[in-house]
């Protein structure tokens, strides 16, 4: 027997939000020193910039989002998410979107950017949770099935791999894969979903030479030191360097002029260096622990739309952080995409903690289990 308990939100995924994001500060100003050597400007603007438009305004949507009935966001995740894929088209629009590294993802805002992919990723879930929750309550006989989830997330792929951005949607199509379990998807159908996934991304690795090289580093590391695999060599270096305990705090020799990125991509390297091999176990459980706490959350949501919600947005944040580390470590390759939490870049932190926000609100309304 269960019964809906409303009360204060779960204490513990909070503790872990927090610890999360203090700790990753903490790890970013360490990892903006490596700026000193190119001049302290730099670095002041760096931190300034990830605690304002990071963590301040993340906190302040995260504050809303955790007030706001999570019921409402189901109204207008339509909107959401046309708006989403407005903002992701502007990027290719002279003069507003620029690029950078051979990708146009970003969009200028005076002395800001802005990356409007977090936007889509967030919208995306809230939209396809929607659908999900839609054809859950209907039951499993309706006339296209899972199709117009599918539709949903090829609309968003079509923008992103235009960007280029392959990280982003890989993360994308693992949320909508396990919010499509959550909610009962057939086998075939989740099979026609791997089917397309693997397709395309055997195609893209055919004609965007940059993600065959990243392959072919990942099968080889050693065959590029001072090329294509410059990156993973410096980042295992670095790790390795780090031992047991670590360096300390600042003292990474990598990120002052080896490691490329050392601010993004590859700061969990920097992190293992400084804080050895018991700081990074620290930080991979850290995010384990909000896994695990915000799927007790999904598990006992008061409706198919809040558990739903709630896988979305953890898959997006724990995948795209453990796709960080795995590349940083050698075990999968290199993809680009930052360490929530921790890595620069103040929009995937403000939407992270948007999203945690939501599961937040999510965890005041639990179904409880009594005999």
């Amino acid at each position: 027997m269960s019964r809906l308990h409303t009360g204060k939100p779960d204490f513990f995924f909070i503790a872990i939000l927090v610890s999360l994001t203090f700790a990753g500060f903490f790890i970013f100003i360490s990892a903006s020193l490596g700026l000193l050597a190119r001049g302290g400007a730099l670095f002041g603007t760096a931190v300034l910039k990830q605690l304002l438009l990071g963590i301040t305004l993340g906190s302040g949507c995260s504050l809303a989002a955790a007030y706001i009935p999570y019921k409402r966001w189901r109204t207008y995740a339509p909107w959401l998410f046309l708006a989403a894929l407005a903002l992701a088209a502007l990027v290719f629009v002279p003069g507003i979107g620029f690029e950078h590294g051979g990708a146009r993802r970003w969009i200028a805002l005076g002395p800001l950017s802005f990356q409007p992919a977090e936007f889509l990723k967030f919208a995306l879930v809230l939209y396809a949770a929607a659908w999900l929750a839609a054809l859950r309550e209907r039951g499993r006989e309706t006339p296209f099935g899972m199709l117009p989830v599918f539709l949903i997330l090829a609309a968003a792929a079509v923008l992103l791999i235009a960007q280029p951005n392959t990280s982003t949607l890989v993360v994308s199509i693992a949320a909508v894969a396990g919010m499509c379990i959550v909610a009962g998807a057939r086998v075939r159908d989740l099979a026609a979903l791997g089917a397309v996934a693997a397709a395309g991304i055997v195609v893209l690795v055919i004609l965007r030479p940059y993600l065959y090289e990243r392959i072919q580093t990942f099968l080889d590391p050693s065959r590029d030191a001072l090329g294509a695999s410059y990156q993973i060599q410096q980042s295992l270096i670095a790790v390795g360097s780090g031992g047991v305990f670590g360096r300390g705090f600042g003292q990474s020799v990598q990120k002052f002029e080896y490691l490329p990125e050392p601010m993004g991509d590859s700061i969990f390297a920097v992190a293992a260096e400084e804080f050895g091999f018991v700081g990074a176990l620290v930080l991979i459980v850290f995010f384990l622990t909000l896994a695990m706490l915000g799927f007790r959350i999904a598990a006992r949501a008061p409706d198919i739309f809040g558990a739903l919600l709630v896988t979305g947005f953890v898959v997006l944040i724990v995948s795209q952080s453990f796709m960080n580390i795995g590349a940083m470590l050698g075990v999968i390759p290199l993809t680009g995409t930052p360490l929530i939490f921790v890595s620069k870049g103040g929009t995937a932190l403000l939407f992270a903690l948007a999203e945690a926000g939501i599961i937040i609100n999510i965890s005041r309304y639990q179904r409880v289990t009594r005999a």
